[in-house]
């Protein structure tokens, strides 16, 4: 297939005049092709959008076990933009976060839309004093089988931990060699942060959300992620998580490599206000989600929704697009098969209006998933 005539998302995340081709599912390459093709004059082309970190949305959740709720959540994801995502667990008994991986590993083949690249594993080795919405009845040690158990029944991309909890820096160490370590819902301090970065922890999940601050004394983990010049960072993007002004700071002081944007988003993504649930508790959603404790549990947003916000906040275009998908791909080793318009990486990109506010078509494996 040839689109022709797009301001095309070049590999240096540049808007470039091209057409783009693509051969049996992958980019074959950019430039101008005499034959005919769809006509994109006054459209954007930009490389799919990648959640790698997302529960539920569209009144599904990736642990409710039924068979449809995946295809619920990759059609809906298609619909904003995104063409891959990994289904992020939370912190549960062994039994049911087996019969979660089985769920996913079943319905992994057969998705409408957006495909998955491997499990999101948000707990259950996080710090009780950090829980957020997570149900703390159910927080363990880090368990280095435990983990092994459960990634040979489906791939886990990304691991959480917390880096203060006892056997942490083993863990990290063993399991850093099978998939991507992620500090998370931690109370650990500036030191054990970046000792945890030392042993292996190379992601930071939802950056400033259910962890220690930065201080003028006590830089906390937020410190760390910023004093480290590697780790990468999750942010969620939706004004309410983070305020612009803070997420303008994160994006200057990260750079360009470093932001991965995130939804977070839960069941109530998508859906209209009401009760719902997270992880078998409670949420209540009313513009946005939280426990009936008032505790923020996780978002209700999408990645198009927080790609206009960062527009607005004033990010600079470029990294934003890298942070919605070369740097999520590149968190999770998927950099060498997507994440950027190349030739060889698979055809996962979106086509949208020239104003950039509206999604006009979305492929992904150059299959069709979502017109509007």
């Amino acid at each position: 297939m040839i689109f022709k005539n797009a301001l095309v998302c070049d590999e240096n995340f540049a808007l470039v005049r091209a057409d783009l081709k693509t051969e049996n599912g992958i980019i074959s390459g950019t430039g101008k092709f005499g034959e005919d093709g769809i006509d994109c004059a006054g459209r954007v082309i930009l490389p799919g959008f990648i959640d790698i970190h997302i529960h539920g949305c569209r009144g599904a959740d990736c642990t409710d076990l039924s068979p449809g709720s995946l295809s619920v959540m990759s059609g809906y994801l298609a619909s904003r933009g995104v063409t891959s995502f990994c289904p992020a667990t939370m912190t549960l008994p062994e039994e049911k976060l087996a019969e979660v991986f089985e769920n996913i590993r079943a319905s992994s083949e057969s998705l409408p839309g957006a495909y998955i690249h491997g499990i999101n594993m948000e707990g259950p080795f996080i710090s009780s004093a950090k829980k957020g919405a997570q149900d703390g009845k159910y927080i363990l040690n880090p368990d280095a089988a435990l983990f092994k158990r459960l990634n040979s029944v489906f791939p886990v991309k990304l691991c959480d931990i917390a880096p203060e909890m006892p056997g942490a820096e083993e863990f990290i160490k063993e399991v850093s060699k099978l998939c991507t370590v992620s500090a998370a819902h931690t109370a650990a301090d500036y030191e054990t942060a970046m000792r945890g970065f030392d042993a292996g922890i190379t992601h930071v999940t939802h950056l400033f959300n259910a962890m220690t601050q930065l201080g003028s004394r006590e830089p906390g983990t937020v410190g760390a992620a910023f004093d480290s010049k590697t780790v990468t960072c999750e942010l969620i993007c939706d004004g309410i998580h983070i305020a612009p002004a803070v997420l303008r700071i994160a994006f200057a002081l990260l750079g360009e490599n470093r932001t991965v944007v995130i939804s977070d988003a839960m069941m109530a993504a998508g859906m209209p206000d009401g009760e719902y649930s997270l992880g078998g508790q409670t949420v209540i959603k009313k513009g946005d989600a939280r426990l009936p404790d008032g505790t923020l549990a996780g978002s209700v947003t999408d990645l198009f929704s927080e790609f206009r916000n960062l527009i607005s906040y004033g990010i600079p275009l470029s990294q934003v697009i890298r942070s919605l998908t070369l740097n999520p791909a590149r968190a999770i080793g998927a950099d060498g098969e997507t994440g950027s318009i190349e030739p060889g990486k698979s055809a996962d990109f979106i086509i949208l209006n020239g104003e950039m506010d509206r999604i006009i078509s979305v492929y992904a494996k150059g299959k069709l998933i979502f017109e509007g």
